[in-house]
């Protein structure tokens, strides 16, 4: 791994410091003797590469310095701009030489670059743990969504048997109001119609002629449930008592009640008797 950094950075190094020699000597050569040109040319490439040297031991040693590297980004730019000068002044193939003219400063870069990778470069163990810890993340995240995806799933499924079966009752209770609004529709009717109605109270006349009551409809809405006292057997009440009751009943009002009005209040009032000894009582008080 530590190959695919600094390879490229010595390969562009190497290549920059060739071309800083040639130039300058090429360009010097005419000016002045060739080995001085030669000594300019191998003084800019030797210290460029004093100080990457002193860079790369500091970088081994966990160190760094700030005025190093300053110098050899000068020694970069210097050969960089040799190169740029060349190429301006050059009468033939000056875009050639301009076009290689960076090379100097990415062959620095480079090296920046590798002295970053080595800064982060972890283990093998290290980034084996790293990789396990992420495939770990990842099963837990693909696991919960998994798990949410089937309880959405779930409550969307309850939701909708919920409403199917809101919807049935909805409907039942329509279809009931509905028959029952009919029958009441019905009863209505026969209760305000005249021959119904007197039919429906003819069974009166042979007990008492002449009285006709008012039938009254059944009573729909809530009923009040029977308390367990009302359950309980009343005490059985004597001949003389049941003659008194019977008797204080009867002529409550004037005229005297009917047998089956006052039977009726015997029974509301909380009094219990059988129809036998009820008429009998009824026969010996009146």
């Amino acid at each position: 791994m530590r190959a695919k950094t600094v390879l490229p950075a010595v390969a562009m190094t190497a290549v920059s410091m060739v071309l800083t020699l040639a130039v300058v000597v090429m360009w010097l050569g005419t000016a002045v003797p060739w080995p001085v040109a030669l000594v300019v040319g191998l003084g800019i490439d030797g210290g460029w590469l004093a100080t990457l040297a002193y860079e790369r031991r500091l970088a081994a040693q966990g160190d760094h310095n700030r005025a190093v590297t300053a110098v050899g980004w000068s020694f970069g730019f210097l050969a960089a701009g040799v190169l740029i000068a060349h190429a301006l002044t050059a009468e033939h193939s000056a875009g050639a030489w301009l076009a290689v003219a960076w090379l100097p400063v990415a062959a620095k870069a480079l090296w920046l670059v590798h002295s970053m990778w080595e800064r982060t470069a972890l283990t093998p163990v290290a980034l084996d743990a790293i990789r396990g810890i992420q495939q770990e993340a990842r099963d837990e995240a693909a696991v919960a969504r998994a798990r949410l995806r089937a309880e959405a799933a779930t409550e969307e499924t309850r939701l909708t048997a919920v409403t199917e079966a809101g919807a049935r009752v909805a409907r039942v209770q329509a279809k009931t109001a509905q028959t029952l609004s009919s029958a009441w529709s019905t009863l209505e009717t026969a209760r305000a119609g005249e021959e119904t109605g007197r039919a429906l109270t003819s069974v009166t006349a042979r007990v008492t002629p002449g009285v006709t009551p008012r039938w009254e409809l059944p009573v729909w809405g809530p009923s009040e449930p029977l308390t367990s006292r009302s359950l309980e057997s009343a005490p059985v009440l004597t001949d003389e008592a049941l003659d008194v009751i019977v008797d204080e009943i009867r002529t409550s009002e004037t005229p005297a009640l009917s047998y089956r009005e006052m039977a009726a209040r015997f029974r509301a009032a909380g009094h219990s008797a059988s129809e036998v000894r009820l008429r009998a009582a009824w026969k010996r008080v009146a």
